[in-house]
């Protein structure tokens, strides 16, 4: 069952006996467990009829006893099982999900993990539960997501702010969904969300980042990419190459694939290899100025500059000398 799915059938009044929630992405699930604490009882319901239970300190039987009980002033109560995942004896719980009590609505969540799939409660949760499993989102749907939930808020990004916004805070769906309701409350009267904005409420410079370095080497412009890098050398927390090499390699592999892509359609080609159709001239464009055989080097020396970045193979040079070489050696 989805996120959106279990949201509007609680918003319906429509409520399963035990919803186990599971799986690598935090996000989704700490959603869900927000909404069941403060909406799906009244205030003065929840009063009588809210139980919170958290997996480190929790003893199974007494989340069994809370489960068993009946609602008191209401049509139902709610059993909160949070961070599952550190409990001790949570086997113990299968005989109440096997008949769990129809007045009550019991939600764990159980982050980080799934629960082994060869086991009894694996088995059991599959039958006798509405089971949402949650897994961390590709780097390549982040633009998407995001422009979404900007979507959803009532407001719309221009495509570098979200390139940027995306690039400086990664696969961290919280964190991304937190700077949006930042920059939303500074926004005023606008509508419309630009790289001005991203880099005066969350402090990404909109000419030096990682997305523009990645513009500059698919451009093949040196100087600029060394500007960036001299950039980065006096910023380290601007464009750190933990962070550079990984992006740089997303990219630059992704437009290795445009030579398999076996379509002029570039629609069908941002389709293929997993990109936004706004930025697939881009995409092309590197393809023709590098060929295939100076993107297969390029994707060989960021195999070598990231081995070099961890102490192999050398004995010390700066992060921002190596990178420096790096992309000399690129274009």
């Amino acid at each position: 069952m989805s996120v959106e799915k279990i949201l509007a059938d609680w918003k319906n009044k429509q409520f399963k006996p035990v919803y186990w929630l599971e799986g690598e992405e935090d996000y989704y699930i700490d959603k869900l467990m927000q909404e069941a604490e403060h909406h799906l009882l009244t205030e003065a319901e929840a009063g009588f009829n809210l139980t919170v239970f958290y997996g480190r300190e929790a003893n199974w039987a007494d989340i069994v006893n809370a489960c068993m009980r009946y609602p008191m002033f209401s049509d139902r109560q709610v059993v909160l099982l949070k961070e599952a995942q550190q409990m001790k004896d949570l086997d113990k719980l299968e005989s109440y999900i096997a008949n769990p009590l129809k007045s009550t609505v019991f939600v764990v969540a159980h982050k980080e993990k799934k629960v082994d799939g060869r086991s009894k409660l694996s088995k059991l949760l599959k039958d006798k539960t509405e089971l949402l499993q949650t897994k961390k989102m590709y780097d390549n749907q982040l633009p998407g997501w995001t422009e979404k939930l900007v979507a959803s808020k009532g407001y719309q990004i221009n495509q570098k702010a979200l390139m940027l916004l995306v690039d400086h805070i990664g696969n961290d769906l919280s964190r991304i969904d937190n700077e949006i309701d930042k920059l939303l409350i500074n926004l005023g009267t606008r509508k419309s969300i630009t790289e001005d904005d991203i880099e005066k409420y969350i402090g990404v410079s909109k000419e030096f980042n990682v997305f523009e370095l990645q513009d500059a080497i698919a451009r093949k412009d040196l100087s600029k990419a060394l500007r960036i890098i001299n950039y980065f050398e006096g910023n380290p927390k601007a464009g750190p190459i933990q962070m550079v090499l990984p992006a740089l390699y997303n990219f630059f592999s992704k437009v290795f694939q445009v030579f398999g892509a076996h379509s002029r359609d570039e629609k069908m080609i941002a389709s293929s290899i997993g990109i936004s159709p706004f930025f697939v001239k881009d995409y092309l464009a590197c393809a023709q100025r590098y060929e295939y055989e100076g993107v297969e080097r390029i994707l060989l020396l960021l195999h070598e500059y990231n081995l070099r970045s961890i102490g192999i193979n050398d004995g010390g040079t700066s992060d921002a000398s190596l990178m420096k070489e790096m992309v000399v050696k690129m274009m």
